[in-house]
């Protein structure tokens, strides 16, 4: 078992994500435009899409839902601790939370959830 000191900030932040409505919906309106901007560039996009597919799963359990939209929430947040459009550092806390999010949650990634996250790439 890992101590909290052993555990890396963007692992701790993800670990409070609880289930929240405000964003789940953030999420469902702007994931895609986001992604879309990212697709191909960034490579965490596929474990985000991925993410994503888990959150809205049905048989995903709402802490697993939390802490995916809570992840994906910062992802496309204009908000965050370093800005986006700083180049080659803004993605850098993104992908740090999409990382720890994908950690904390990978029983629950299905490898369904990742075929779904391939053919979106396969599409583009």
């Amino acid at each position: 078992m890992e101590k909290d000191g052993d555990k890396l900030p963007a692992e701790m932040a993800v670990e409070k994500f609880k289930y929240s409505e405000k964003n789940e919906q953030l999420v469902k309106k702007s994931f895609w435009s986001k992604t879309r901007k990212f697709a191909g560039k960034i490579p965490f996009t596929k474990d985000a899409v991925a993410m994503y597919y888990c959150a809205i799963d049905a048989k995903t359990p709402l802490w697993a839902k939390g802490i995916a939209f809570g992840a994906l929430a910062y992802f496309i947040s204009p908000i965050d601790a370093i800005p986006d459009a700083l180049i080659g550092l803004g993605l850098t806390d993104d992908a740090a939370i999409i990382a720890a999010g994908v950690r904390a949650i990978a029983g629950q990634v299905t490898e369904e959830h990742r075929q779904k996250s391939e053919e979106f790439f396969e599409k583009e």
